[in-house]
């Protein structure tokens, strides 16, 4: 297990504490094409049960596609969906694409739209990737009375697709109060850049922290008071005294 110095992360060769998790599934997105676009032609699909949507990039012409609005959801159940490479199936053609934005309904669990860009394997590529938090509820600050605060919940990343991890998993099971968790102290894997840490002095953010519960003026005024021996309240100075 690491050791924490002063606020540092010391490593030792037992365990990975802060690791990444390359892509351990795969996702597929069965497209057809399509030539109708605008509002009206896009309303009618979603009415269909289908979902317009663009995939563009990799030096090819935009595409205007449409899928299966069921077949979406299924896959937005999973987070990896949201940081993955995507396998895109139109036709007999297979495309690899990240998703990189979706529009939904503001009161109906409706996908409106989806953007598609291509990726290749010899091109860098920006992601979101997720972070995953373990540890909490051993860790020695916590048990101390101590609150677990997340800053971030994932960190912007550059890679080739081959190298892009699902997400990091960061072990904070001992930390005590007052000890956090900075982007340095993340395992990153060779070919992958945090794009934060590469602006500089100043930009090695905090990941999680753990800090000291706060009390609140009702509990404060909860407090019991201290009273003298025998129940009195003790006297202030020269209370009850006589004079000379």
């Amino acid at each position: 297990m690491p050791t924490l110095v002063a606020g540092k992360v010391q490593w030792t060769a037992a365990r990975r504490m802060f690791g990444e998790k390359k892509m351990a599934i795969s996702f597929e997105l069965n497209a057809e094409p399509r030539s109708d676009t605008g509002k009206g032609a896009s309303r009618r699909l979603r009415h269909a049960g289908k979902v317009p949507a663009i995939m563009y990039g990799g030096g090819k012409d935009p595409e205007t596609l449409t899928l299966s609005h069921n077949e979406v959801i299924r896959n937005l159940e999973h987070e990896a969906f949201y940081s993955h490479i995507l396998n895109v199936k139109v036709g007999n053609a297979e495309t690899r694409a990240v998703l990189r934005d979706l529009q939904r309904h503001p009161s109906r669990p409706v996908i409106m739209h989806m953007d598609l860009q291509r990726v290749s394997e010899s091109e860098k590529i920006k992601m979101n990737v997720p972070l995953h938090f373990v540890g909490e509820d051993v860790a020695p600050g916590v048990k101390a009375g101590g609150l677990v605060s997340h800053e971030l919940v994932e960190v912007e990343i550059e890679c080739l697709p081959r190298d892009l991890p699902e997400y990091f998993e960061i072990d904070i099971s001992a930390l005590e109060i007052g000890d956090s968790v900075h982007l340095s102290d993340l395992l990153v894997p060779e070919g992958v850049t945090v794009l934060e840490l590469a602006r500089g002095e100043g930009h090695d953010l905090a990941v999680a922290s753990i800090h000291a519960r706060r009390v609140s003026l009702e509990e404060e005024e909860e407090a019991p008071e201290v009273t003298a021996e025998g129940g009195e309240e003790p006297k202030e100075s020269g209370e009850g005294e006589s004079a000379d």
